[in-house]
């Protein structure tokens, strides 16, 4: 880690940070075991949900290793499902954590965290402490050795890195080398050290080191044994030659990382919304705009229109009714989209087998049965970049704590604005757009449709079954 932030400092000075996107799936989970297999002091890892299927394995069983090899690690998970394929398993999931937390290099801490552990417990404080347990932490982001960091969308699953079959996401991911790894490590330490993060609850057997191959497990074997990403998955590796070429690779800029209080009074608004409608009508000329779940509010179209009244294109990004993993959003996106063309939105929804499926989303062998997006970002005339977790919905905006990083790099923001631009394209793509009897059309090279794209009908009958919640709830 030193060794590259040192070359990039020679070409670069020490004020200026190096990005690099990470678009692909493949990519994304082979920087982030690059990251901990070459740590050698600390890492700090952040995230929403880790969940406990092979990559959630994997990852840990290689977390630990640094560990065991003298680095520090801290883990921070929100602690509504953290390592959980589903509620049943809420105690064997305490008692594993419990166990890694022995190690003596490493501590885990959970954000908002379940007074109850058991299963009836937590659903009895669902109910009477709802207001608490509702705020989350969304929040995603790694940070090796205090000099590079993975900020983003991405959780950690197998879906979100190209490997489940019943479906991947389309997501986004910067890495960054730089002072902005140390901008990142005071967002991860003020979470760290709230008063709303707790330890895991001491066991009563006597601390003792974890074994690497307990956590590894069976996952191991079956992620090889299917030969599923054999090529970034397969054992311990160096990662010099990967590491040695990332500065020539890096694009240079200026980093802010935002994120909202880790704890809010009921009266304080959330930092994130106000950072990214700063930026939003910051622009003089252009808006590009990728974001998985939309929901939006009259201030949201007010900003539209404003955009609209002084000449700026918004082109915009969201899912498809096809491509949705949460059809709930889209029941409460969909009233939205006549407002937004009306606005002067030029509004796409993705397709859920878009052609850059096989190339950027699934991680061969792996053949996902849809693609979803789950990617959050923007960028401004070109010149200014934003990744993050945040949503444009209510949850995100009132309710979940979020963070972002606002990169001021032209070449970077030219870069992400072609990958924007591509999946806008009617290969990936369906185009929204209104005929001229004020109906709503759906293009793409596929041909138009008179109605929302659908995987199948229960989609259509779940849409219309959550328009009787509040869209506050997803």
């Amino acid at each position: 880690m030193a060794a590259v932030e040192q070359r990039w400092q020679s070409l670069h000075g020490d004020a200026v940070s190096g990005f690099v996107l990470l678009g692909r799936n493949e990519d994304a989970l082979a920087w982030r075991l690059a990251l901990i297999d070459s740590a050698q002091h600390s890492l700090d890892l952040q995230y929403y949900v880790w969940f406990g299927d092979e990559v959630g394995q994997l990852l840990m069983a290689r977390v630990i290793a640094a560990a065991d090899r003298g680095v520090r690690v801290r883990l921070l998970f929100d602690d509504l499902n953290t390592l959980l394929h589903d509620m049943t398993h809420v105690e064997l999931r305490d008692a594993m954590l419990e166990r890694i937390d022995r190690h003596p290099n490493l501590e885990i801490r959970v954000f908002n965290g379940w007074h109850a552990r058991d299963l009836l417990g937590r659903a009895s404080e669902a109910v009477w402490d709802f207001e608490r347990l509702n705020r989350r932490m969304h929040n995603k982001q790694m940070v090796a050795d205090n000099r590079m960091a993975i900020v983003g969308g991405r959780n950690i699953g197998d879906e979100y890195f190209g490997l489940f079959e019943e479906f991947n996401f389309h997501d986004l991911d910067v890495l960054g080398v730089g002072p902005v790894a140390r901008q990142a490590s005071e967002v991860f330490d003020r979470y760290w050290n709230s008063e709303w993060v707790r330890g895991i609850a001491a066991g009563g057997a006597a601390p003792s080191p974890v074994e690497p191959s307990a956590a590894e497990g069976e996952a191991w074997q079956r992620l090889l044994s299917d030969n599923r990403a054999r090529r970034i998955l397969a054992g311990e590796q160096s990662w010099q030659g990967q590491l040695h070429a990332l500065p020539g690779a890096l694009q240079p800029g200026h980093s802010a990382v935002h994120t909202d209080s880790p704890s809010r009074a009921p009266e304080t608004r959330n930092h994130m919304p106000e950072a990214f409608r700063a930026l939003l009508l910051s622009a003089q000329s252009e808006v590009l705009i990728t974001n998985a779940y939309i929901i939006p509010d009259q201030v949201f179209m007010a900003d539209l229109h404003q955009l609209a009244q002084r000449g700026v294109s918004v082109r915009i990004l969201t899912n498809s009714l096809a491509s949705h993993d949460v059809p709930a959003v889209n029941a409460h996106y969909e009233t939205w989209r006549m407002p937004m063309l009306q606005a002067g939105v030029q509004l796409h929804e993705m397709r859920a087998h878009p052609a850059i499926q096989a190339e950027i989303i699934d991680t061969a062998p792996v053949v996902g049965g849809f693609a979803g997006l789950h990617t959050k970002a923007m960028v401004i005339d070109r010149q200014r970049s934003f990744v993050g977790s945040m949503n444009l919905d209510p949850r995100s905006e009132v309710i979940n704590s979020e963070m972002g990083i606002v990169i001021d790099s032209a070449p970077l923001a030219e870069t992400l604005a072609a990958l924007m631009t591509r999946d806008m394209g009617s290969a990936n793509s369906w185009q929204v757009t209104l005929d001229h009897e004020g109906d709503l059309r759906w293009t793409s090279d596929a041909g138009t449709l008179t109605r929302q794209p659908a995987r199948d009908t229960w989609q259509r009958v779940q849409n219309q079954i959550f328009k009787l919640f509040p869209s506050s709830m997803y």
